[in-house]
C-alpha cells in the first residue's frame, strides 16, 4: 500500500508541473520539465535537495504509468513510447540512484542482547519478547507475523506454515519453513510463549499467534492498555514499534524487522558448507532462487570483505602457486632435453 501511495504522489506531482493537462496531450517537454522541477526540489523536513534515489523512483513511477497508459484504448494513437524515454535520468544520476549501499544488519549477538534486556512480567511484555525471538527464529516477514494464527506453528516439527489464505505472506505465497538454528535459548522463548497462550490465556488454534493490545478507559478517564486482545494486528505497524522500543531499551540503534532476514543470510554464509545446504537455507527464506539470497541478502559486509582478502595474502595463490618440487623440475627438463635430441 505504501508503494502505491508513493506512485500516486509522483503522478500527482507531475500533474502539478503540467497544470493538470490531459494525459493524452503529453509532450516530451513535460517530462524534461518534470526532471528539472525534481532537481530543484527540496525535502520538506530537512530542506535539503532530494536524493538521487528519490528523484529516480519518482521519474520511473511516472514513466511506468505513461507506458501503461499508452496501451489503453483512447491513448494508443496519442502517446508515443519513445517519448517516455525522456523521463530517464542521466546515466550518471541513474548509476548513483541505483548504487548498492550497505545497510547495517544486527548480529545474532545483538539480537540476543535485546532479548536479554526485555522484561517478561506482564502479558504484553511476554508477547513483545516472544515476537522478537520468533522473528529471528522463523525469518518471517513482519506482515506475515502480524497475521499468523497459533495453529500455523508446529512446535513438534519446528515448522511455520505460511498459508496464503490467512497469512499475509509476500506475493501471497504458500510454503512451510523450518526454524532456523539460532539457538535453543531463542527457541525456548517461543515455546514458552505458545504454551502460555494455550495454558494460561486458553487460546485455541484459530486465535492470533501475537494478539493485539486491548485498549480500555483507565481510572483517570484516559485510554490505556488493558492486557491482550483476542484479535490480531491488521498490519505490521505495531511490530515495528515494538522493535524500535526493544532496541532502544538495549541501548542499540534501531533495526527494522526485515533486517533480521539479512542477519539470517549472513549466518548462512558461516554455517552452510555445501550448495545443497545453502539452497535449503534460501528456500527456508521463501526465495525461489539462491541468487536472491546472494544478491539481495547475502552481501559480504565491507569489514568482512577486507578481512577475507587480507587473509588470502598469506595463502598460495593461483598467480604464484606453491613452491615447485626441484625433483619434478629436473625430471621435466631431462624429458625436454631428451625429446629435443
Amino acid at each position: 500500500m505504501a508503494s502505491v501511495d508513493q506512485v500516486a504522489a509522483a503522478i500527482a506531482q507531475f500533474e502539478a508541473t503540467t497544470g493538470h493537462r490531459d494525459f493524452a496531450a503529453f509532450h516530451y517537454e513535460q517530462a524534461r520539465k518534470f526532471k528539472r522541477v525534481l532537481a530543484d526540489a527540496t525535502h520538506p523536513a530537512t530542506g535539503k535537495p532530494l536524493a538521487k534515489a528519490t528523484i529516480y523512483s519518482r521519474l520511473m513511477a511516472v514513466k511506468a504509468f505513461f507506458v501503461w497508459l499508452a496501451g489503453q484504448p483512447g491513448y494508443r494513437s496519442r502517446l508515443t513510447y519513445s517519448d517516455m524515454e525522456y523521463f530517464n535520468p542521466s546515466n550518471n544520476d541513474g548509476r548513483i540512484a541505483r548504487a548498492d549501499r550497505e545497510r547495517p544488519t544486527p548480529t545474532l549477538e545483538q539480537i540476543r542482547s535485546v532479548l536479554s534486556a526485555m522484561p517478561a512480567d506482564s502479558d504484553i511484555e511476554k508477547r513483545d519478547r516472544a515476537l522478537i525471538a520468533f522473528a529471528i527464529l522463523s525469518g518471517a516477514r513482519d506482515d506475515a507475523i502480524a497475521s499468523m494464527l497459533v495453529r500455523h506453528v508446529d512446535l513438534d516439527r519446528r515448522t511455520v506454515f505460511h498459508d496464503a489464505r490467512e497469512v499475509r505472506s509476500k506475493n501471497r505465497k504458500t510454503f512451510t519453513s523450518t526454524f532456523f538454528p539460532v539457538g535453543e535459548d531463542i527457541e525456548a522463548i517461543v515455546d514458552e510463549w505458545i504454551a502460555f497462550l494455550r495454558d494460561e490465556l486458553l487460546f485455541g488454534p484459530d486465535d492470533p499467534l501475537f494478539p493485539g493490545t486491548k485498549v480500555a478507559v483507565g481510572v483517570d478517564g484516559l485510554f490505556a492498555s488493558a492486557g491482550l486482545d483476542r484479535v490480531g494486528w491488521r498490519n505490521a505497524t505495531a511490530i515495528r514499534r515494538i522493535f524500535r522500543s526493544a532496541f532502544a531499551l538495549a541501548g542499540l540503534p534501531y533495526f527494522n524487522p526485515h533486517s533480521f532476514r539479512k542477519t539470517l543470510a549472513a549466518l548462512a554464509e558461516k554455517l552452510c558448507r555445501t550448495p545443497e545446504e545453502f539452497k535449503a537455507w534460501s528456500q527456508n527464506l521463501a526465495h525461489e532462487s539462491v541468487l536472491t539470497t546472494f544478491t539481495s541478502y547475502g552481501t559480504v559486509a565491507k569489514d568482512r570483505q577486507s578481512d577475507i582478502l587480507n587473509a588470502m595474502r598469506d595463502k598460495p595463490t593461483i598467480l604464484h602457486g606453491p613452491e615447485p618440487d626441484p625433483r619434478t623440475v629436473q625430471q621435466v627438463l631431462a624429458f625436454l632435453q631428451k625429446r629435443a635430441s
